[in-house]
């Protein structure tokens, strides 16, 4: 009954990518962009489940149960920078971009500061970093199905990468904007049903509390992480308006006005969905105190715990494809704009300017394939590690502190340069890597000083002397 949830579940995303096959053929617009043609449902919802990743099912709900209520935090800080880029900022760079025929990130960057310089450094920047995300969320859905239908992880690591590739590549973003609706919607149904479950089997909210309070009183306490933790869970959310994959929802819409509404859509989820992984945390720790009862002493085994004591087998595997489907919304779209990368922002900008459209459809489908194969090679090498969301919390900090930045005041900034862009992708980046590697994250997690210390370099160097002259 479980193979059987998870066998419908893939074949109705499976089929979607078929049956945008077509209109995905017609141009390279249309195959990382959709044509620019996105409504406020698709913009909203495929903005949430690709942002979120396993971190929100998997992640999260192992940090509430570990750390309580103060895990909100780390929802908060994302909530409302996401509603800042549906309301504002995504309008500015879907009209700038759709006015000069942008259709990547580098894209954008190369328009906005007449630097080709700057396509360069911010490709190789990306690639970097995506390609490591993307090997990370490949291994983590090897888990998944080994976690969920004992498929040895190897194979899992295959399947996870396959199904992925034969809907991107086939369907190109009409296959990833409207997979990724029906992933949220699997996401959806997973942190909805299974929380409201398990707080009827705890007697409800406020008896869940008097179980956790008498546990541990810093777990009923939002304060109990100290002020570090708590600032470095809240800058989370500056990942978000450097993330690639989220950027070009914004740049996908219809037209500027339908963003008002995807941000009421997209917010609304984003709070429920949050709070539902919370809960979820909440309630497993009143039912399983210690650690080490859990499967691995691992908190974040803890969903499908919960979900494999109180449901059918059937439902049992539909909830569990919210894991697969918060992995896949992800995954497809970031091979996406990885492909984008090597296709549009490498070959065609610099040696196929004269290429057809059909070429380059086939080109950036190859391009598809290329970095799949590198993505499961990653996450084949990196089976038997540990690393999954190391690699994932490092992969949103380096792309948000290098390209948030230049992204932001780009966009507001009139004075803000060439120069300047290229300092903050550049300090963004090795700032991400150097306060890890110092041990620092412990501390505070290395988006936020990375962030602080590029936005400082993009202001800085776009006062030197070459900037004010490009300006």
């Amino acid at each position: 009954m479980v193979a059987a949830a998870f066998g419908l579940y893939f074949l109705v995303i499976l089929l979607v990518g078929f049956l945008t096959a077509r209109r995905s053929s017609r141009s390279v617009s249309d195959f990382f962009l959709g044509g620019r043609r996105m409504g406020s449902w698709v913009v909203a919802l495929s903005a949430v489940a690709s942002g979120r990743s396993a971190w929100l099912v998997l992640g999260l709900s192992g940090m509430a149960y570990a750390k309580g209520v103060s895990a909100v935090w780390a929802c908060i800080g994302y909530i409302i920078v996401e509603l800042f880029l549906f309301i504002f900022l995504g309008r500015r760079l879907r009209s700038f971009t759709g006015e000069r025929g942008d259709i990547t990130l580098p894209d954008f960057l190369e328009s906005k500061f007449r630097s080709p310089a700057l396509r360069v450094i911010s490709v190789i920047i990306l690639l970097s970093f995506l390609t490591t995300y993307i090997g990370a969320q490949v291994l983590g859905g090897g888990k998944a199905f080994f976690g969920s239908l004992d498929v040895p992880q190897a194979w899992g690591v295959v399947l996870t990468a396959g199904i992925v590739f034969l809907y991107t590549v086939f369907g190109g973003f009409y296959a990833v904007s409207y997979t990724d609706v029906i992933q949220a919607i699997f996401m959806i149904l997973g942190l909805v049903l299974l929380p409201i479950v398990a707080l009827v089997h705890q007697g409800g909210p406020g008896p869940l509390l008097e179980a956790l309070r008498a546990l541990d009183p810093r777990l009923v306490d939002p304060w109990a992480l100290g002020a570090g933790a708590t600032f470095g869970l809240l800058g989370i959310g500056l990942g978000s308006p450097g993330n690639p994959h989220i950027l070009v929802r914004y740049m996908s819409a219809r037209d500027t006005e339908i963003l008002r509404k995807s941000a009421i859509i997209g917010t609304f989820w984003n709070v429920f969905m949050a709070w539902g992984a919370v809960f979820v945390g909440l309630a497993g720790r009143a039912s399983f105190p210690r650690p080490d009862i859990l499967p691995n002493a691992d908190p974040e085994n803890l969903y499908a715990l919960l979900a494999r004591m109180y449901f059918h087998p059937f439902l049992f595997g539909l909830v569990m494809a919210a894991v697969f489907a918060a992995i896949m919304s992800t995954v497809d779209s970031q091979l996406l704009v990885a492909s984008s990368a090597v296709a549009r922002d490498i070959y065609q900008r610099f040696w196929g300017k004269r290429a057809s459209e059909r070429v380059m459809v086939w080109l950036s489908r190859g391009s598809v394939a290329l970095i799949t194969l590198i993505a499961l090679l990653l996450g084949y090498l990196g089976r038997s590690s540990q690393l999954v969301f190391w690699f994932v919390l490092l992969a949103w900090a380096g792309l948000g502190a290098a390209f948030g930045p230049a992204v932001i005041l780009g966009l507001y900034w009139k004075r803000a340069t060439a120069p300047g862009a290229i300092a903050g992708l550049i300090v963004g980046a090795i700032t991400v890597f150097a306060w890890r590697i110092s041990g620092l994250s412990g501390f505070l997690y290395e988006l936020v000083p990375a962030f602080v210390l590029s936005a400082i370099a993009v202001f800085v160097f776009s006062f030197t002397k070459r900037g004010t002259e490009h300006n």
